[in-house]
Parts: structure tokens; C-alpha cells; sequence
């Protein structure tokens, strides 16, 4: 075992009197050793239960005769984080909580792992480390929120970001804002709608790293702590058959993932945190593929924010992931050879697992559309790709082109949109927020839930180099590389360029003649990071595309293994290869 290292023979009697010094026994002593490596925080809401979900893992490792050790990572809100300079700090928080995972559990000799995350880059931050250290890992929720309700109708975070918008234009009262707000979060757990941290969570579960509820079983229910003490045995069965991470998260179980992903409509973030999971764990994922498995797997759920959009419970209710793996799997779109942390394949797993409700999960041949909720678009604009959640694109906007608005931030944006200074049929550009510009790639709610809130998210489209929040609905663009801090084209775009959108045929372009593109783009001065933060400085130098999942660069002739980088065509160095 692992843990030999800090137990085993007279050298290591230091470290057993430490042991002791924590209350070990013998017995446990002897035992495996297994992290739980826990992400709670009082300031997530998501978060408010996992000091007793934690508990519940451990007592499921002793159970199975484990000795668990739990520790902390950190954690960001991005609904608290939204719209102001927090926003910075969220996905390059993903990137430390893989570090301090990996930190924790190899200077501790652990044998195995159980990840409690909630929330946005927590899921993914902890999957990456999970795919780097490669010991036989479970990772187990705390679990979505419950939906609100106000007058009969089922509201959720989405519906208070756009009712902002309704305010601002007088259709809407601050007293009926208070309501809504006062109803629309109503227990702890991630935000009750598709949005990132559950699109992540029900990701989890379809890459095979979960087990079965994991993606769906509201916070609150007490199946979600039994699910835990379930992941707690779990992974002592797992260890005791050696089965890690690099045999379930395989370029098949990426498949799956990803066609999960298209069925359900999930966040656009979902991009960027599969492809860097990917990279750790070895499997390479070209951008263009995307657009493959979109165009064969049908979009069988509509989930908030889409409008008249079900919520996390409903899915729950109507059979979970495993529902939606049944349905694809009916049509041939799974590897049901995939290994899973049950210790089962895919196909073992949903032997006997039928559709509760047609409504939330629709048979193959009544989808909402042929191709998934997601898409990949590639141009001028965006050589190195750009994402958008077509499943919440009204048909007005699927093909679109209008003149460019261009804003130079987030906060510049919302204010002139909050002011009204655009038109309509316009094409918003908020350039300077990608991985390296920003730095930190902010989520943008705010600006695209305005306009939705103003009932122009079908007159208006916005792009960015930017990210949307997985709550963000309408002709929202982002993830746009080369970023403009990269000389991207989308630097050298003007007030009134005009910028054709055609998500059907995945294209984006503007219509510049070369030699005027050449000429903009040969101009641009040199960019400067102007933030103080010594952590966001050390990103911006280190951070890749959007198009790679925005990984890290790392210095080159320390490793072999390389990705290319979407921003410059150079090679990406991973140091982690051949790291013990």
C-alpha cells in the first residue's frame, strides 16, 4: 500500500507516534489510508451540507474496514463571485484546488481518495487531480438545490439574474424583485437549473467517476448521505481490486461524457472543464470533434435556463443520468464497455434502468432536436473555435448578422446595457476577458441575463473571449480563441463591423476585407496584464486557449508529453509527465 511510506518498519516509528497523536489505533494504523478531501466553506450555499456529507463518507470507509483522513481545499461561489473583480479568481481557483489535492494526498501517503465537491471549478479542479494522481478515487456530491417556488410557478437563481433586467426597464418592481429573491434559492446545494455545477456533477457520473444518483439527488434527501456512505465503501472496493482513474476516465468514457453533455443541453463551461480533465488524464479531445458527437446525439432534456426548462429534481424524479444513458444507449451513442468506480461497465449498469417520466428525458424519436445542446464554432473569428448552448438560442438568432458593439470589459457592458445603448440586431463584443486578458475568464450573468430580463436575448447576441455562466440562455458566443490578449482577431473588431453569426453551419465571421483585417491586427499594441494580484499575474503568464481548457503552459525540456496551444500553435508543456 501507498501508505506504507509513513507506517511501515522501525524508521517510520516518528510518524506512527503522529498517528497516535491524531487518536489512531492499531487497528487503524494498519488499515488503508484514504482522503476525503472535502471542499466545504461556509460562503457557497452548495456547500452547507458537506461537513455532513463528509461524515457520512467516512463512516462508509470504516465500514469496509478504511481509515479516513478528511481534509480541506478551497472553494469559490460564482453567484456571490459574479460581475465584479471576484469573477477573476473562479476557473484560476480550479487549477489550485487540483494542486492542493495532489499536495494533500501524496504528502500523506494516501491509498485512495473520496473528492466532496459542489459547485462550479471545485468539480472539475478536483477531477483533474483525481486523473494526476491516479489512486482509486470516488467522487461523491454534495448535491443540487431544490427549485423555488412564488405564486405556483418553479423559479430558480437564472430567474433573479434576468429580473434585473425587468427592473431596469420598469417592468418589473423592486418589491416583486424582493419576492422573487426571497424565494428563488431555497435550500442549500448547486443552483437547482443545468448550469455548471450540475452540468459537472451529472458529468461526473456519466465519465463513470460517480455513482449512480451522484449527478442528480437533491442536497436535502437522505439518499444523498446514503449515496456518500455508499462512495465510502465503494472506494475500499475499488482499492482492493486496484481499479484507478486512468481505467475509467478513457478516451470511451470521454465519449460517453461528452454525448451526455449534448443530450441534457449542459453549460458551455463543460467544454473547457472536459478538455482539461482530458489533458490530465492523458486522452486527447480535438475541439472539432465536438461537433461530431453534437450532430449524432439528440437533445433529449430541456433544462433550466432554458425557457419552460426542468429543473434538477425533475430529472431526479424521472430516473437521473443513468435515465438519459439508457436513452442513448438505446441508440447506440454509448460505449457500454466503459468501466465505471461501481467496479461495473456502463451497459452493467443500466441493465434494468428504464425512463420515469417522457417528459423530462424524451424517447430518440420525439427529441427537442436532432443534434445536441451544444455547439462548436469556427471562423475568422474564431480559428480556434468558440462555444455556444444552441439549445437556449431562440430560431430568430440561430443565423444572425448585425453590426459590432464593442466594449472593452464586463463592467463597460452592462452599464451601457443597464443605460441602453445599443440597438437592437446588434452584436455585442466584450473582448479582454479571456484566460490570459481577463485574467481569469470571467463568467458573464450578468449582461446576458439583462437582456433576456428586457426580452431581447432574441434580438441581441453577445460575444466574448470571455465564459457564460451555465445559468446564461439567448445568442451568447464565448470561449473565443485566439483571445484578443493573444493578437486574436476579435482585438482588432470596430464599432460597426459586421459580424456574421451561423450557428447551423458552426460559423463566425467578420465581414472585414484581409488587407483592412491585416492592417488592424499588425497595429495593436502590445498587451500588459493591469492586474496587482501576484496569483492572477502568474496565471495570465502561465494559462493556455479556452480551445485547450485553458491548462496551464509550463516551462519547456521538463517533460515529454505536450498539447497544443489554440492561442499561439505552440507546445504546451504538461511538467506532470513521469512525475511519481
Amino acid at each position: 500500500m501507498k501508505s506504507d511510506a509513513i507506517k511501515r518498519g522501525v524508521a517510520r516509528a516518528p510518524h506512527r507516534s503522529l498517528l497516535r497523536a491524531l487518536g489512531c489505533t492499531d487497528q487503524e494504523i494498519e488499515q488503508p489510508f484514504v482522503g476525503v478531501i472535502n471542499s466545504y466553506n461556509e460562503a457557497i450555499p452548495g456547500h452547507m451540507g458537506l461537513r455532513q456529507t463528509a461524515e457520512a463518507v467516512k463512516a462508509g470507509i470504516r465500514m469496509a474496514g478504511g481509515t479516513p483522513f478528511e481534509c480541506g481545499t478551497i472553494g469559490v461561489c460564482d453567484g456571490l463571485a459574479m460581475n465584479h473583480p471576484g469573477m477573476k479568481y473562479s476557473l484560476a481557483s480550479r487549477e489550485l484546488i487540483a494542486d492542493s489535492v495532489e499536495v494533500v494526498a501524496e504528502a500523506h501517503a494516501f491509498d485512495a481518495l473520496v473528492l466532496i465537491p459542489n459547485c462550479d471549478k471545485i468539480i472539475p479542479g478536483m477531477l483533474m487531480a483525481a486523473a494526476r494522481l491516479d489512486l482509486p478515487t470516488v467522487v461523491v456530491s454534495g448535491g443540487p438545490m431544490l427549485a423555488g417556488s412564488l405564486d405556483g410557478q418553479a423559479v430558480d437563481l437564472s430567474d433573479v439574474f434576468m429580473a434585473v433586467g425587468a427592473v431596469s426597464r420598469g417592468e418589473m418592481s423592486e418589491e416583486e424583485l424582493l419576492r422573487l429573491e426571497r424565494a428563488a434559492c431555497p435550500s442549500c446545494g448547486s443552483c437547482a437549473g443545468m448550469f455548471t455545477a450540475n452540468t459537472m456533477n451529472c458529468l461526473t457520473e456519466a465519465l463513470g467517476m460517480g455513482l449512480p444518483g451522484q449527478g442528480t439527488i437533491p442536497a436535502v434527501y437522505s439518499a444523498r448521505l446514503a449515496l456518500a456512505k455508499e462512495a465510502g465503501s465503494q472506494v475500499m472496493a475499488l482499492l482492493g481490486r486496484d481499479i484507478r482513474p486512468s481505467a475509467i476516465m478513457t478516451e470511451a468514457a470521454f465519449r460517453n461524457a461528452f454525448a451526455v453533455d449534448m443530450a441534457l443541453g449542459g453549460s458551455t463551461n463543460s467544454v473547457l472543464h472536459l478538455l482539461a480533465i482530458a489533458h490530465e488524464a492523458g486522452v486527447e479531445i480535438p475541439l472539432p470533434q465536438l461537433n461530431e458527437y453534437s450532430a449524432r446525439t439528440p437533445h433529449l432534456c430541456r433544462m433550466s435556463p432554458a425557457a419552460g426548462g426542468h429543473y434538477i429534481e425533475d430529472l431526479d424524479r424521472a430516473g437521473g443520468i443513468h435515465a438519459v444513458m439508457q436513452r442513448l444507449m438505446e441508440g447506440g451513442l454509448l460505449d457500454g464497455e466503459a468501466l465505471t468506480v461501481t467496479g461495473r461497465t456502463v451497459a452493467q449498469n443500466l441493465e434494468g434502468v428504464t425512463v420515469c417520466d417522457d417528459t423530462v428525458v424524451r424517447p430518440l424519436d420525439r427529441p427537442y432536436s436532432a443534434s445536441g445542446g451544444l455547439a462548436i464554432l469556427f471562423g475568422n473569428l474564431a480559428p480556434g473555435g468558440a462555444v455556444v448552448k444552441q439549445a437556449v438560442v431562440s430560431p430568430a438568432m440561430q443565423r444572425h448578422a448585425g453590426p459590432a458593439r464593442v466594449f472593452e470589459s464586463e463592467e463597460a457592458a452592462t452599464a451601457a446595457i443597464m443605460a441602453g445603448e445599443f440597438q437592437e440586431g446588434d452584436v455585442i463584443v466584450i473582448r479582454y476577458e479571456g484566460p490570459k486578458g481577463g485574467p481569469g475568464m470571467r463568467e458573464m450573468l450578468t449582461p446576458t441575463s439583462l437582456l433576456s430580463g428586457m426580452g431581447l436575448d432574441d434580438k441581441v447576441a453577445l460575444l466574448t473571449d470571455g465564459r457564460f455562466s451555465g445559468a446564461t440562455r439567448g445568442a451568447a458566443i464565448g470561449h473565443i480563441s485566439p483571445e484578443a490578449a493573444e493578437r486574436g482577431l476579435l482585438a482588432a473588431v470596430r464599432d460597426g463591423d459586421l459580424i456574421r453569426i451561423d450557428i447551423p453551419s458552426r460559423s463566425l465571421e467578420l465581414e472585414v476585407p484581409a488587407a483592412e483585417i491585416e492592417a488592424r491586427l499588425a497595429s495593436l499594441p502590445a498587451w500588459q496584464p493591469t492586474t496587482r494580484s501576484s496569483y492572477l499575474r502568474r496565471y495570465a503568464q502561465a494559462v493556455t486557449s479556452a480551445s485547450t481548457g485553458a491548462v496551464f503552459r509550463m516551462p519547456t525540456g521538463t517533460a515529454s508529453k505536450t498539447v497544443e496551444d489554440g492561442q499561439t500553435g505552440a507546445a504546451v508543456t504538461d511538467w506532470r509527465e513521469g512525475q511519481s
